[in-house]
């Protein structure tokens, strides 16, 4: 299996594309600085409180259920909050910072393939990260459009019933994501081949992400996007 022999790349984007951890400390902040807790028993509360949100309410937009994950966490860590700071928190996707080498290797990666999103995030809050990534996606699949979040089948089921219907077949997309929980698992039910952008190669643990469990398979890692894009040059050169 070769990078040449794809010509979709269906992306993840928090986690992968968009530092995800970083912006949840950062707005967690009004809670966690009372606090006495390590950035990982953080970032692993919040996976928690998310993925139960996600399946009790899959419809809900993500602002909203970033709201009430907010609501949980100060719930569990007994810090009284107001609901304007949960939508406060809510909102604070648009101030999740990019990783610095996304942008560059979505530019150059986007020469040659169709550059596609499968993301648990509703289209406004996408639209903020889309700005930073600065590149224009060929197709933006969203929790919001299908009522329903990752790792649910519906999800992959929808990216794929577009796709195909945009001409492009399964064995020509490499689906692209860090979270093993939300991505390369499904991704396997539904035999696609996949890319793990390993960004948390040099810690311990999911981080916000959960425990997928038994672990998935894969047929390309990178430690990060600057990585894929380094490793799609040498295929080129070798192909040549």
């Amino acid at each position: 299996m070769n990078l040449n022999d794809f010509k979709v790349l269906t992306f993840d984007v928090y986690g992968t594309l968009i530092d995800w951890e970083s912006g949840m400390i950062e707005g967690l902040r009004p809670l966690t600085d009372r606090l006495s807790l390590s950035r990982d028993q953080i970032l692993e509360a919040h996976a928690f409180h998310e993925s139960t949100q996600q399946l009790a309410t899959p419809a809900m937009p993500y602002s909203r259920l970033l709201a009430t994950v907010y609501r949980r966490l100060s719930e569990e860590w007994r810090i009284p909050v107001t609901w304007a700071e949960c939508e406060e928190y809510g909102q604070s996707v648009r101030n999740w910072p990019a990783f610095e080498d996304s942008a560059g290797a979505l530019q150059y990666l986007k020469k040659y393939y169709k550059l596609c999103v499968l993301s648990n995030v509703d289209n406004r809050s996408f639209a903020f990260s889309n700005e930073k990534l600065a590149v224009d996606f060929d197709y933006v699949y969203t929790a919001e459009d299908v009522g329903s979040y990752k790792p649910s089948d519906r999800n992959f089921d929808y990216m794929l019933a577009q796709l195909d219907r945009m001409g492009h077949q399964k064995s020509e997309i490499l689906h692209t994501a860090e979270s093993m929980f939300h991505d390369h698992k499904p991704a396997n039910r539904h035999g696609l081949a996949s890319a793990w952008i390993y960004r948390r190669h040099n810690k311990e643990g999911f981080g916000a992400t959960m425990h997928p469990g038994d672990m998935p398979s894969y047929d390309f890692r990178f430690n990060s996007m600057a990585d894929f894009a380094q490793a799609h040059q040498k295929s080129l050169r070798l192909a040549s």
